[in-house]
């Protein structure tokens, strides 16, 4: 049966908050590593890298990563879901001064990594912090704050929901985007943003496949983040077991990733705008997708298992996965483990976030309607 727009809303985001929460453990470390500390490829929850003494290794301290807590991709996922809460309209950068912002500033939440209720602001990376330096203290136009920021995938993490409220309608989710990611980042971080709420959004269409996600993602991206997701498309095709595709997949984006071989050491150009680059996660993310052939298990594995930004490249595969299928497609012990482990209620943001999309969705076809009247009246009287 085909799954409906509140289905896939609940699966799209569970499968990314569980992708999320499997990657983190394991971020920042090769395949290679990952393979010899677990021995063998993470099928499922694991613990912390550094066991018990992950209150004061480096370099992960003071974040307990792992044993089913989400990260950062999370929190801001929900902190984005409750702007669209309050405003209860499509969003722009002006949202994100208005509302998201105090949201990170002033509203405490629970955050599994600390173990403690805390403002999200003493969570989030540096490029998340900018949002606040620039919009809260800096006065920028919300539209240009993300010029001068570094170009990672902090914008593009938490877009799934963008992609939900325009479901079925990616060139409405891309435009969405990039104009809320204005606000956070310029270049292929804001570009990345745009594409991966398309391809969410695309994930919904009725009858979407893995293919039909990475053709629309092609339709729309520019410059290095379509040559890169191109490349990496390329070399998915001809996989369909994660294990082999890992080092290919690598090798594909590499030309195009701008942090460099060494994920924790980045280049001296790093994260620098550019024309020919992209971040790494989105197109590893939809080439994991093209691997699963869309399925969610399969695919965010493959995604947890790549290493490097590994919880980012699940939470966006896991979002579009979840999307395709709805929430039966991800594994219920998991949802449940994770939910449990992170003291968040997962379901709750789906079910906020699908009332409001069906709002806007009423309101946008009422918009429509209204223009094709006028379209008409205009036609005929032209006549």
């Amino acid at each position: 049966m085909t799954p409906t727009l509140d289905d896939r809303i609940t699966g799209s985001l569970l499968g990314a908050a569980v992708g999320d929460a499997l990657g983190g453990p394991v971020e920042g470390y090769t395949p290679e590593q990952i393979a010899e500390r677990h021995g063998g490829r993470v099928t499922g929850v694991v613990g912390p890298w550094n066991g018990d003494s992950w209150r004061t290794a480096r370099p992960i301290a003071p974040y307990h990563k792992g044993d089913g807590h989400v990260t950062d991709d999370t929190l801001m996922t929900h902190a984005l879901i409750r702007v669209y809460e309050t405003v209860r309209a499509h969003l722009d950068a002006y949202a994100v001064a208005d509302h998201l912002v105090p949201e990170l500033m002033g509203s405490p939440v629970w955050i599994p990594e600390l173990e403690a209720e805390a403002l999200p602001l003493q969570r989030i990376f540096l490029a998340e912090k900018w949002l606040v330096a620039r919009l809260h203290y800096g006065h920028h136009d919300p539209r240009e704050a993300g010029s001068g920021n570094i170009v990672n995938c902090g914008a593009a993490m938490y877009m799934a929901p963008v992609g939900l409220v325009n479901a079925a309608d990616p060139h409405g989710a891309y435009a969405e985007a990039l104009d809320v990611a204005g606000a956070h980042q310029s270049s292929y971080g804001r570009e990345a943003a745009g594409v991966f709420a398309a391809a969410v959004a695309a994930a919904c269409v009725p009858g979407a496949t893995a293919r039909t996600v990475v053709d629309t993602a092609l339709a729309l991206a520019k410059d290095g983040t379509r040559a890169a997701i191109e490349a990496v498309a390329e070399v998915a095709d001809r996989h369909r077991d994660f294990e082999s595709a890992l080092v290919p997949l690598r090798k594909a984006v590499a030309p195009y990733d701008s942090v460099g071989p060494d994920y924790r050491n980045p280049g001296l150009d790093a994260r620098r705008p550019s024309r020919l680059h992209s971040i790494e996660e989105l197109p590893i993310a939809l080439g994991m997708l093209l691997v699963g052939e869309g399925d969610y298990r399969r695919t965010v594995l493959g995604a947890v298992n790549y290493g490097r930004d590994c919880d980012s490249i699940a939470t966006m595969a896991g979002a579009v996965a979840g999307a395709l299928h709805g929430e039966a497609a991800v594994p219920a012990e998991w949802v449940k483990r994770v939910a449990e482990a992170s003291r968040l209620d997962l379901h709750a943001p789906a079910a906020a976030l699908a009332a409001v999309a069906h709002e806007v969705f009423a309101r946008d076809t009422a918009r429509r309607r209204a223009h094709e009247s006028a379209r008409a009246a205009l036609t005929d009287a032209s006549r």
